[in-house]
């Protein structure tokens, strides 16, 4: 019924163990997106693929479980995701791409570069997850993590949960920059609500920390020009514990640091991530 209400964009890749849908538009070189958590490629036909197809043969992934791409057995590692989304790229012809990763996005395009270093021309990297951070991710993520949260909860908020929580939602994931007009229904209010897709990413989100600390260390081997861009009143991801660790650890990285913005740079500053985006190509020559 969600997919039925918010119908796909794109084309669907076959591979063995399922189906990755893919939205392509432009010509030229190309750049690979892929969006962050509880999101879909959606994100970013909302805006910056139109905005950078007269440049590029820009693919935006849905990652395995989210949007309309099959869950490949509810993969959890960032890894294996870049590994399913790079099978899907190969299927599509694409060549030494410029990588882009959004937040939780930003871990699995760091592991599609340390998993093929040499092909991947560069990696554009919005507000990602790099490092272990401190603490836990909060009350809802360790109820969302057990057994109660997966088989009651979870599918209590996917049946009854009203548009208005979701609104109150993504303005704290945006704050403090506004949703942009028309947001919420372009990315599909009840495609974001499914019960498979809310418990595969807390799932997620809930162990990417044991994930980004085994890769870490293999970040200073990355010789590749990334750019990142990254708010500084980003409350989701902060800039200080990635972003610019990134920049004191390797040796290739370009910090734009944007004043009070949040944790949607490509909405609040899209122009000023489509130069990120031109820099990262340009380094690469």
């Amino acid at each position: 019924m969600a997919r039925a209400e918010t119908p796909p964009e794109g084309a669907f890749i076959d591979l063995p163990q399922g189906r990755i849908h893919a939205i392509v538009r432009g010509t030229g070189p190309d750049l690979v997106m892929i969006h962050g958590a509880n999101g879909n490629a959606r994100d970013f036909s909302f805006d910056l693929m139109d905005r950078m197809a007269g440049e590029f043969r820009v693919i935006a992934f849905d990652r395995p479980g989210f949007g309309f791409s099959d869950d490949f057995g509810s993969v959890e590692s960032p890894i294996d995701q870049a590994d399913i989304l790079r099978a899907a790229a190969f299927a599509l012809d694409v060549e030494n791409p410029i990588v882009l990763g959004h937040s939780y996005g930003g871990a699995v395009a760091l592991a599609w570069a340390l998993r093929a270093p040499d092909e991947v021309a560069g990696l554009t990297l919005l507000a990602p997850v790099t490092h272990p951070w401190p603490g836990d991710l909060g009350l809802w993520y360790r109820i969302t993590a057990s057994p109660l949260g997966r088989y009651l909860i979870l599918p209590t908020i996917a049946a009854l949960a009203p548009r208005s929580a979701v609104e109150n939602t993504l303005a704290n994931v945006f704050a403090p920059d506004p949703v942009p007009e028309g947001y919420l229904d372009h990315l599909g209010f009840n495609l974001t609500m499914r019960r498979g897709q809310l418990s595969l990413n807390a799932q997620q989100v809930n162990s990417l920390i044991r994930y980004v600390e085994a890769m870490y260390p293999g970040y200073p081997a990355l010789t590749m020009p990334i750019e990142i861009v990254h708010g500084t009143a980003d409350k989701t991801v902060y800039i200080g514990i990635h972003a610019e660790r990134m920049l004191r650890e390797v040796e290739s990285v370009n910090l734009t640091s944007l004043e009070d913005v949040g944790h949607m740079p490509h909405h609040a500053q899209p122009e000023t991530v489509a130069e990120a985006i031109r820099r990262t190509r340009d380094r690469a020559r």
